[in-house]
């Protein structure tokens, strides 16, 4: 077989099924390490999200960034913003646009979040010794684009 040949459809189901099976272990295990933090996975993702903006961004920029609806965005918000986490602001520009920001708490909970995320990495890494888990790394990367999204 050349390398430019597709895997066999075998193959690539099983891979496809265990990259599912991984992906909802990963969850699970996010969840549980978040929990403690009163933190959903979701909720953390818009909080990473929201570090990565230079500038607050409007909700209609955090639902195309994540890749849901508006509404989902704003119970994620509401939820964060009664925690304290994050909080919504005028846009200095125009005053009809809300802008969201994270808070100091917010950022103290993220680092948080940063710890639980490795906790829960190392539960579902821990049966892989050190040089499994680089040539897992090594296998995975061409399949993740730069900013952390599937291709």
């Amino acid at each position: 077989m050349s390398q430019s040949s597709p895997p066999p459809a075998d193959v690539t189901g099983q891979l496809a099924e265990q990259l599912l099976l991984l992906t909802r272990r990963i969850h699970y295990a996010q969840k549980h390490h978040f929990k403690p933090l009163g933190i959903t996975p979701a909720q953390s993702r818009l909080l990473r999200t929201l570090e990565r903006h230079e500038e607050p961004p409007r909700m209609a920029d955090l639902a195309e960034h994540l890749g849901v609806v508006p509404r989902a965005v704003t119970t994620h918000v509401d939820a964060l913003e009664a925690g304290g986490l994050v909080r919504r602001v005028p846009d200095p520009a125009n005053r009809r646009v809300i802008r969201i920001e994270t808070t100091a708490a917010g950022r103290t909970a993220l680092a948080e979040l940063h710890r639980a995320r490795l906790a829960a990495a190392a539960d579902v890494l821990e049966p892989l010794s050190e040089q499994q888990r680089e040539k897992l790394l090594g296998l995975i990367a061409p399949l993740v684009d730069t900013h952390g999204h599937a291709c």
